[in-house]
């Protein structure tokens, strides 16, 4: 009987398998936003258990634990791992149709060789299994990603960090594998967080000045976006809910961000208008350095008080916003195009209803700078599936060019992800090859094949210069 996890798994025509065994099983990673721990990674760190890999800090397990009514304690709290493995054992064959169970078994296959399917009898044994392979020099996280056949990876850092385990890593001769750092600037934009001016205290420590107006913020921000375009990062990245646009003077925002400093409340216009002057400050400062920005647009997160409260942020409590994008949107990017300072730009909306939106923005500030300047990013997050990832390279093939897409990113906290990587890519190619079945594209396989190639990495390497 053929394993789940096979050669031509999810590759459901013959023009599929070519491309994917052909052209992209064997391209590199190009893992340009993930969250993995750049602390890990240099000190070549070793997993004790199945569980402390695969489950801690998964807010996508998380979620789907708590569907089945599971204790809060068995998934995030004070259970042993074993335990809370056990707990993930029982939920898995109840995620047939979400992509958690392709996921889990593409990982179990491709890092332990298993080809059992994950469920509580056989839970026990790839336990043990796993865990003794995890206690070996090769499942340390360094290795682990060369054999991932990772070539670079973007972690994602505040202003703040000094970066000292990139330093290390950087001087790590023996690990190929480049890591760089990149600059999410968050705090310093959410004026209206409690932790507001906590934050812009320590930003002001780590500059070696109090900050006490907003001409010294832009200085501060752009002090370290300096340095951390001098420890390699060519990348920045902006979590927003909302694409914020308000004509806005630097004296408009200077006063605005004096009523913050003196704890005064602020409107949600004068929010919107230090956003929107602050990023477009941002903007152009990436520009100068020839970095590309991220904006991951519309989650609506910690929508769970009590949860928030116990647990604190990003432990699986975000969903999807609905808002209106396309005229903020077109807006922010013109201003930044005006003077020529529009940086190389990646969107991504985590509501599909915005794709055509997206699709069609881009389009308005393409450039002879780069091929494909403005991005519709991979599907993300909620989109981060078979239906989510067709949906979005079927609109950008619609409205753009899918083959100036810059491909797939990893997104996650968990050294076992890049798989998702082999998903992505095995959905591209049924998807191309469907169309070569249904006589839309030529079975010219030199043609295609070179562009599927483009979308697993090249395109990535060519459009960051890391």
């Amino acid at each position: 009987m053929k394993p789940f996890i096979h050669e031509d798994f999810m590759l459901n025509n013959d023009a599929a398998k070519i491309l994917y065994h052909d052209y992209a099983k064997n391209m590199k990673i190009y893992d340009y936003h993930c969250h993995l721990s750049p602390e890990d990674i240099a000190e070549n760190r070793q997993f004790k258990n199945l569980a402390e890999i695969w489950l801690h800090g998964d807010h996508y397990k998380w979620r789907a634990m708590r569907t089945m009514g599971i204790d809060e304690a068995l998934i995030t709290g004070e259970a042993s791992d074993y335990e809370k493995f056990k707990q993930w054992a029982k939920v898995v064959p109840r995620t047939i149709g979400n992509p958690l169970y392709h996921w889990t078994h593409l990982e179990l296959k491709r890092y332990f060789d298993i080809d059992l399917l994950l469920n509580e009898e056989t839970s026990e044994e790839i336990w043990h299994h796993c865990n003794h392979l995890l206690a070996t020099d090769s499942f340390k996280t360094q290795i682990l990603i060369e054999k991932s056949n990772v070539d670079v990876i973007c972690t994602t850092d505040d202003p703040i960090d000094l970066l000292d385990s990139h330093l290390k890593i950087k001087e790590n001769e023996s690990f190929q594998t480049t890591v760089v750092p990149a600059f999410r600037p968050d705090k310093a934009i959410d004026i209206s967080r409690p932790v507001f001016n906590q934050y812009i205290n320590e930003l002001g420590q780590i500059v070696g000045e109090e900050i006490a107006n907003y001409q010294e913020l832009l200085a501060a921000l752009e002090n370290r976006a300096r340095f951390f375009d001098r420890a390699g990062c060519k990348i920045s990245d902006h979590g927003i809910e909302e694409v914020p646009f308000e004509q806005c003077s630097k004296e408009e925002a200077s006063l605005i961000f004096k009523k913050a400093r003196n704890g005064e409340v602020i409107s949600k216009k004068e929010e919107m208008k230090y956003k929107t002057h602050l990023h477009l400050f941002l903007g152009r400062l990436y520009a100068s350095l020839g970095w590309a920005m991220q904006l991951h647009i519309g989650a609506i997160r910690n929508n769970n008080d009590r949860m928030f409260a116990e647990l604190g942020p990003d432990t699986g409590f975000d969903s999807i916003h609905d808002l209106e994008l396309a005229r903020p949107l077109n807006r922010f990017l013109n201003e930044l195009d005006k003077t020529n300072e529009l940086p190389k730009t990646i969107l991504y909306h985590l509501n599909p209803v915005h794709n055509y939106v997206i699709g069609s923005a881009i389009g308005n500030f393409q450039s002879s700078e780069v091929n494909g300047k403005i991005q519709f990013g991979s599907g993300w997050w909620f989109n981060d599936q078979k239906d989510g990832m067709i949906r979005q390279m079927t609109d950008l093939a619609n409205l753009g060019f899918l083959s100036s897409f810059i491909g797939m990113l990893t997104d996650s906290r968990s050294f076992l992800s890049y798989p998702r990587h082999e998903y992505f890519r095995r959905i591209l190619c049924d998807l191309v090859g469907s169309w070569v079945e249904k006589g839309e594209a030529p079975r010219d396989f030199k043609l295609l094949g070179s562009m599927i190639e483009d979308i697993s990495y090249n395109n990535a390497k060519h459009y960051f210069k890391i």
